[in-house]
């Protein structure tokens, strides 16, 4: 590190590099927090979490029970070792809350004053996060498995909404209402997301085993459906054009918006070149993906070379190295499956939810510096505690009384 710090000092080297290296090794190392944990506040198994893009402060999540929290990552304590703090819950006795499963949420991309969230009770709710009432609700024909709004749209406001049809469906806020009805999926839609990089972009996963990429643009159909061969021979009729052999369920593009990471039920992960659409056959061996409900997964950012963590039946979150395939680490400290995690691009940080109602922080593998500055406090209070019982000591009363004597 001193080092990177010297040829940055003398203008050496680019301040990207420095960047770069350090958020590479702190990705790379990350252990179960022994500093701090999420209050827990949660009435069943958490679906889906999201920081929100403006201060990258606040943590959003919703569970199977209908609920949605918001803990403020802030340590306020001024203590090395603290507790994040819920500040706001939609709770189970809220009239306004989901009634059944919240399956995705996701802060407002330009505010942290609104949020969304959707579920299985087949509704699209946008909240005013100051009131925590919703400021418009949509209603579906079928379970919402998922939404999401483009992170950097400035033209349109559409939210893309996969649910219990095979019908893409497009809702702007503007408006009020669903303006586009793609259409070119066979079954259930469940993982949609829009590009990091283009506005009109969109990727969709579906039941019927393949990934569409829409330009919302054009009203000819979808811009091509992935294909896991590349075009070569296929075993099968019924796997021409798919890019899983099993339900794609989960899907991330990387910061960049080159690649997209798609996962299956045949427990297969893929990375895909969107400039060709081609698959980029990096094996990341075999993960254990049954869920019939969308997986939210994560991709790291501003690394050398970018990892992905992946929820997996096990309880786990496992850790790939990007274009190599190579595994990196199994983080292990959920007692049920984990549903959900997300990576916070500023601390290089991932925090996880799970079945077992406990949202777990990850963090950079500690350097000795907060244990050390944890046993001086220690010390220092153990040394104040001595010091207090020697004052009382001395100043106690000696005196006898002639009485007693």
């Amino acid at each position: 590190m001193l080092k990177f710090l010297k040829a940055r000092e003398n203008g050496i080297d680019d301040p990207v590099i420095l960047r770069r290296t350090e958020s590479t090794k702190r990705a790379y190392s990350l252990e179960l927090s022994k500093h701090r944990d999420v209050e827990c506040v949660f009435y069943g198994g958490i679906n889906s979490l999201d920081i929100d893009p403006v201060e990258a402060r606040y943590l959003l999540s919703g569970t199977v029970a209908g609920t949605v929290h918001i803990h403020d990552l802030t340590n306020h304590s001024g203590q090395v070792k603290y507790t994040t703090k819920a500040i706001c819950n939609i709770s189970r006795s809220s009239p306004y809350k989901h009634k059944h499963s919240v399956e995705t949420v996701q802060w407002y991309p330009l505010d942290s004053g609104m949020f969304l969230s959707s579920g299985t009770d087949k509704t699209l709710k946008i909240w005013d996060t100051n009131s925590m009432k919703p400021a418009d609700e949509y209603e579906f024909s079928g379970i919402v498995y998922s939404h999401h709004m483009s992170p950097v749209a400035t033209s349109h406001c559409l939210v893309a909404v996969g649910c219990h049809s095979s019908t893409l469906k497009l809702v702007d806020l503007k408006s009020g209402s669903a303006t586009h009805m793609l259409k070119g999926h066979k079954k259930s839609i469940l993982a949609v997301k829009w590009s990091t990089k283009n506005e009109f972009l969109l990727a969709s996963g579906s039941e019927d085993n393949r990934v569409h990429l829409w330009d919302i643009r054009s009203s000819k159909g979808s811009l091509m459906s992935l294909d896991q061969f590349n075009g070569q021979e296929v075993p099968t009729l019924l796997s021409a054009c798919t890019a899983h052999s099993g339900h794609v369920n989960g899907m991330s593009f990387t910061m960049d918006g080159l690649y997209l990471v798609t996962s299956g039920t045949d427990n297969r992960m893929r990375l895909w070149n969107i400039d060709t659409g081609r698959n980029t056959l990096v094996n990341y061996g075999k993960i254990q993906n049954e869920t019939r409900k969308s997986l939210q997964l994560a991709v790291s950012c501003w690394c050398k070379s970018d990892l992905i963590y992946i929820p997996d039946e096990y309880c786990n979150i496992q850790v790939y190295e990007m274009f190599t395939g190579r595994k990196i680490d199994t983080l292990r400290g959920h007692l049920q499956q984990a549903n959900c995690c997300v990576f916070h691009p500023d601390y290089q940080e991932l925090y996880s939810g799970g079945n077992d109602r406990n949202v777990l922080v990850w963090e950079p593998e500690s350097d000795g510096a907060y244990d050390s500055h944890l046993k001086e406090q220690s010390s220092k209070k153990q040394t104040n505690n001595r010091n207090f019982v020697s004052r009382i000591a001395a100043t106690a009363d000696a005196w006898s009384s002639d009485e007693e004597t």
